[in-house]
């Protein structure tokens, strides 16, 4: 870090002792002057660091709230011989972190605890118990006074790379060669430092405990950016606010997700080569350096460490309002996952197939297989604008919506659960109205299948255009008039 600054403190310093022997020996030539001068002034304001500012990340936790919570993180604390945190905070990210935040230069800080709520319903208490051990590793190693400077360095780098750019490519090039060395190196002590921090957590919670711990987090991280963009955000852009940490467990349970789940933290066990610029080790190194990798299966009966938080129902509530700051989280109403489909989607869905009832016409479920056929046609006869997608594709969700209404108004009970594909079912028998034309298309499911399948449902004579003659209740319900990618729950 002194070296940064030195060499762009010596840089500039030359520059501007050219343009002093060029005024005062040589006679002053305007271009050197404005250019040493101009090129010094924005290297030194580049190199100036500045404050780093703290987002909170959501509702903090208080120990007269969470006893359960802080019994654990307390006990941590004394195993690692540490100070408690002075704030711990609730985050929406599969992550925990530690940071000391305020002072300056690392002088009168206080230690910030952030933990992931997704992160609490991966992982097991005694795995839990490992990451705060991790964490706490970092305070122990003293990790956490260097990263502000270190931060504030590597953004000082930026800065005046990113300023000089623009000039002749001469003077901005010892600046990119020293980024890339300061990258280099101080990602490497990055890396030990989790390794450090590995071997601290597995001392206090045991080698088989942290190396399943890691191997959660791989797993929840894979998925947890899919089940926040396919299963909350729908939900929360039309006004409802669905249990967030059970919707997550629902979501890594159904077995497709949990499959490909498993494969890619397979993959990363397998591979992970390491990269000079990476933060943190490969994922097979960190576990092999626990020794643990052959006995790192989570003990099912264990209970969730979500389970240690108090009243989840109103820190979800909080956590969504710090994300979505405003009058909008002030109007978010709770739903559950099982209301989801005709409390929020069904209007949707209604409001979608009723502006397009005059093509769907006299269309029957029968007829979808010369639907799927002719899509591109079909798609072209309802006048789809760019902002209802790829046509074709956009044509099958309308199909879609309408016998979704069509199986709701005939008494069939809809499934939006989590990681599910958006199914009804009624007396043992179950349709998924938005697989029905990407599997026609696709030849998955034949025209012979579908019409028996239809026929057996007692759905073959339904027109798919009666949802606008039969508006059933759930169309009050004010999300009728907002824009709901309802096939977005359809997998």
């Amino acid at each position: 870090m002194i070296g940064f600054y030195v060499l762009a403190l010596g840089i500039a310093g030359g520059l501007l002792w050219l343009v002093w022997y060029d005024i005062t020996e040589a006679g002053g030539h305007i271009r050197l002057i404005l250019f040493g001068g101009v090129i010094a002034a924005m290297i030194l304001w580049s190199i100036v660091p500045r404050p780093i500012r703290y987002d909170i990340p959501g509702p903090r936790l208080a120990p007269e709230d969470q006893p359960e919570l802080f019994a654990v993180i307390e006990d941590v604390a004394r195993a690692t011989e540490q100070q408690m945190p002075a704030d711990v905070y609730l985050a929406r990210d599969v992550n925990a972190g530690v940071l000391q935040v305020g002072g300056v230069l690392g002088f009168g800080t206080r230690r910030v605890l952030e933990l992931g709520l997704p992160l609490l319903q991966s992982l097991t208490i005694s795995q839990f118990r490992a990451v705060i051990a991790h964490e706490f590793g970092h305070y122990h190693g003293g990790d956490t006074r260097l990263a502000p400077l270190v931060y504030r360095t590597r953004e000082s780098i930026g800065r005046t790379v990113n300023t000089l750019a623009d000039d002749d490519g001469v003077i901005h090039k010892p600046f990119l060669w020293y980024g890339n060395f300061f990258m280099r190196v101080t990602q490497a002590i990055s890396r030990a430092q989790e390794l450090a921090a590995d071997r601290l957590s597995a001392r206090v919670a045991g080698a088989k405990n942290a190396a399943a711990a890691l191997i959660a987090v791989e797993g929840a991280a894979a998925a947890h950016q899919s089940y926040w963009d396919s299963e909350v955000m729908p939900l929360v852009v039309s006004g409802y606010r669905p249990p967030l940490a059970l919707g997550f467990a629902r979501f890594t349970s159904v077995a497709t997700i949990s499959s490909a789940v498993s494969k890619i933290v397979d993959e990363t066990l397998r591979g992970g080569e390491k990269n000079e610029y990476d933060s943190h080790p490969p994922l097979r190194e960190r576990v092999e350096a626990l020794g643990e990798l052959a006995s790192s299966e989570v003990d099912a009966s264990e209970e969730k460490a979500a389970t240690l938080l108090r009243d989840l129902p109103r820190l979800e509530e909080a956590l969504i309002a710090s994300i979505f700051a405003g009058w909008f989280a002030e109007k978010v109403q709770p739903v559950t996952w099982e209301e989801a489909g005709t409390r929020v989607y069904l209007p949707a869905w209604r409001e979608r197939a009723t502006k397009h009832a005059t093509i769907l016409g006299e269309l029957t479920p029968l007829a979808l297989p010369s639907v799927a056929r002719g899509i591109v046609d079909f798609s072209a006869r309802l006048k789809l604008t760019e902002e209802d997608g790829e046509h074709t594709e956009a044509a099958a969700v309308v199909v879609g919506s309408a016998l979704a209404v069509c199986l709701h108004d005939l008494g069939w009970e809809c499934d939006a659960m989590p990681g599910k594909p958006i199914a009804f079912t009624l007396d043992g028998k179950t349709i998924e109205p938005f697989g029905v034309m990407p599997r026609l298309r696709a030849g998955e499911l034949t025209a012979e299948t579908w019409e028996a399948q239809c026929r057996d449902a007692g759905i073959e004579s339904t027109t798919l255009a009666h949802v606008c003659a039969n508006p059933s209740s759930d169309n009050t319900n004010d999300a009728c008039t907002r824009s709901v990618p309802g096939s977005t729950n359809s997998g």
